[in-house]
C-alpha cells in the first residue's frame, strides 16, 4: 500500500522557524526595554506623576482652605457650584448643599469651583516646574542653544 510522505522534516522546520522569529521578538523587546533612554523618560514619568501629586495636594490641602476662610465663599472652593436645571427631588428649602447631592439627583449643574481647583493646581503644577527648570538651566553648565531660521 502506497505511504504518504513523511510530514514531520516539515513540521519540525516549521516549530525551529517559529522559535526563531519568538527568540528574535523576545531579544528586540528586551534591547529596547532596558535602553538608558527607555529607562531615564520611565523614572522621570514617575518623578513628574508624583511631583504633580504633591503639588495638587498643596494647592488643594493647604492653600485652597485659608482662602475659603478669607473670602466669604462659605464653603470649599471645590463645593462652589451653580446649579442650571434642578433634579426632580430638589429640596423644597435652600436647595442643594454639596455638589455631589445635586448630581446624585440628576441636576445639571456648573461646577465652577472644580473648574478654578483644578485650574490653580494646574497654574501651581507649571510654576513649580517653571520653577525648578529656571535653576536647572542656571546652575548648569550647558547654555540652552536656541535655534533660528535658516537665510
Amino acid at each position: 500500500m502506497p505511504r504518504l510522505p513523511d510530514e514531520s522534516d516539515e513540521e519540525h522546520d516549521l516549530l525551529d522557524e517559529g522559535r526563531r522569529r519568538a527568540r528574535r521578538i523576545l531579544h528586540g523587546f528586551i534591547d529596547f526595554a532596558f535602553q538608558g533612554n527607555v529607562l531615564e523618560i520611565a523614572f522621570g514619568l514617575i518623578i513628574a506623576s508624583m511631583f504633580t501629586a504633591l503639588i495638587t495636594s498643596l494647592v488643594s490641602d493647604i492653600m485652597l482652605p485659608p482662602l475659603s476662610v478669607l473670602l466669604p465663599l462659605n464653603k470649599n472652593l471645590e463645593e462652589k457650584f451653580a446649579v442650571l436645571q434642578a433634579g426632580p427631588h430638589r429640596p423644597a428649602e435652600g436647595g442643594y448643599n454639596t455638589l455631589k447631592q445635586a448630581q446624585d439627583d440628576g441636576a445639571v449643574v456648573m461646577a465652577y469651583g472644580f473648574f478654578l481647583n483644578r485650574l490653580l493646581n494646574f497654574m501651581g503644577v507649571g510654576c513649580s516646574l517653571y520653577g525648578l527648570a529656571a535653576l536647572y538651566q542656571y546652575f548648569s553648565q550647558d547654555p540652552i542653544i536656541k535655534h533660528t531660521g535658516c537665510g
